[in-house]
């Protein structure tokens, strides 16, 4: 059992003229589970970094304030001992892989850590049993859903078995079963392993009968304080689902026209089979939700409908085969949003990306100034110089989504576009789309995992089940 504790602690990044964090005091308690929440790119994932270690040696900036294990300061912990000491899991799992398999992965981080090679694989089939992929042994991460991946990353700390585990974001694209079954996990590895364990989250849901120890990081002070109980149960009200229930949503009538239809559409991968159906419609002018549990192929569904996957059968884009129409054109009507936002840049800085959306818009719907308003909004303005790729996970996101509306296509096909984006900025976002779709008759479709704060935004739900879609009449 480890007590992790932060003093005097303050981060500056190069170049910035205040503190990311400035005089952070805090205990996280040993063997139980703590929780940080706050508004995106504020410093949470920061902090992480700093007791995994990782800072300020991989950053571009540095602390000052000391931070210990019990009464050992981390400056003089050995590097070959970190790891048995603290482990950390990114709130993007592709950072942290260096292999082209699971198993290998595991194996990797494990021998990493110099353990007895006769002892890794019952380590490795332990850990892969306990988050329950032992189905993905031996699949290639790169053909892996985003939960799938996140899932690996987590079995990966669970087979390091450290004494304390820092989790970023760590059930953003997972479906709500399995969520629960490992939140469920957690408190196993709490209670039975007596681990020290500290989380950064936006969506809260699932976490009021688990955690022992509120956190919130004030943006405006740079300060993590903790939350009393009457703090907590506001900070958690938006994410206790009760509204979610009670949305009805309407089902397509017989005579509304479609704008994609599938015939007789079959999607493998791995002779195995994702998807078969004889026929189905997409409709425009409407915000569609898609559901299914991970590596059902919802995403592999998306990359089908932009031509970046084989499938059988036909896909019809407002009548025409998509095959048939020049891939630019076609893609120019019909675009993808990436789960990882970093696939979806191509330029350096947040104004060279912002002017490329502008300068290659399909339908120029938004100028400078629009463009300016909505940085503000959105909380990511005086960040123009900036490279993308230094930006938190939640600005990345906000900035990829206001550039793929920039960019003004017919329909948008969106893979996880809240994940990493906290209550305020998913407010905003919200907003955003239901905008594009009531002013410029965009058609929006979004496979989203995350549904708390989203009780508005959809006109219609698809479930994707037993490799079938169907329209339901609500969220749940």
């Amino acid at each position: 059992m480890t007590t992790v504790n932060v003093s005097h602690f303050t981060f500056t990044y190069a170049k910035s003229k205040q503190p990311v964090l400035a005089d952070v005091n805090l205990t996280f308690p040993s063997g139980q589970i703590s929780l940080i929440a706050g508004p995106s790119g504020t410093g949470k994932s920061t902090l992480l970094k700093s007791i995994a270690g990782l800072y300020p040696e991989f950053a571009n900036g540095d602390y000052t304030g000391t931070i210990s294990f019990d009464d050992q300061a981390i400056n003089t912990i050995p590097a070959t001992d970190m790891s048995g000491i603290v482990s950390m899991m990114f709130q993007n799992p592709n950072q942290q892989f260096t292999m082209t398999n699971v198993y290998d992965e595991i194996q990797f981080a494990l021998e990493n850590r110099r353990m007895d090679p006769a002892a890794i694989p019952a380590r490795i089939d332990h850990a892969m049993e306990f988050v329950n992929i032992t189905k993905l042994k031996h699949r290639s991460l790169n053909d892996l859903s985003g939960g799938e991946k996140q899932k690996v990353a987590l079995a990966i700390i669970i087979a390091m078995d450290s004494k304390v585990i820092l989790l970023d974001e760590p059930f953003a694209s997972l479906d709500r079963q399995s969520r629960s079954d490992l939140l469920h996990q957690l408190t196993r590895l709490r209670d039975e392993k007596h681990k020290t364990i500290i989380l950064v989250d936006h969506d809260l849901s699932g976490y009021e009968a688990v955690v022992d120890h509120f956190f919130y990081l004030h943006a405006d002070q740079h300060q993590i304080t903790e939350l009393s109980h009457q703090d907590v149960a506001q900070l958690l009200t938006p994410f206790d689902n009760h509204e979610l229930a009670d949305v009805k949503l309407a089902l397509p009538t017989a005579d509304e026209q479609s704008v994609i239809d599938l015939d007789h559409l079959t999607l493998s991968q791995h002779d195995q089979a994702l998807l078969a159906m004889d026929q189905f419609k997409i409709y425009p002018n409407r915000t569609t939700l898609i559901t299914g549990e991970n590596g059902i192929g919802k995403s592999t569904l998306f990359k089908a409908l932009t031509r970046l996957f084989k499938y059988d059968g036909t896909i019809l884009y407002q009548g025409k085969n998509i095959q048939k129409i020049r891939k630019k054109p076609y893609l120019s009507h019909v675009a993808l949003v990436f789960q990882d936002a970093e696939m979806q840049f191509v330029d350096i800085t947040v104004a060279e990306e912002l002017q490329l959306s502008l300068k290659n818009a399909v339908h120029p719907h938004y100028s400078t100034d629009d463009v300016q308003a909505m940085l503000k909004e959105l909380k990511i303005d005086g960040r123009e110089q900036q490279v993308v790729y230094t930006l938190s996970e939640g600005q990345k996101k906000k900035l990829q989504i206001l550039e793929m509306l920039i960019m003004g296509n017919d329909v948008l096909l969106m893979d996880e576009p809240f994940k990493g984006l906290d209550i305020e900025s998913l407010t905003t976002v919200v907003k955003f789309l239901t905008q594009a779709r009531q002013k410029f008759n965009q058609t929006i479709v979004i496979i989203s995992h995350q549904l708390s704060g989203l009780e508005t935004l959809f006109d219609y739900h698809i479930q994707f089940k037993d490799h079938r879609l169907t329209y339901q009449e609500g969220l749940l």
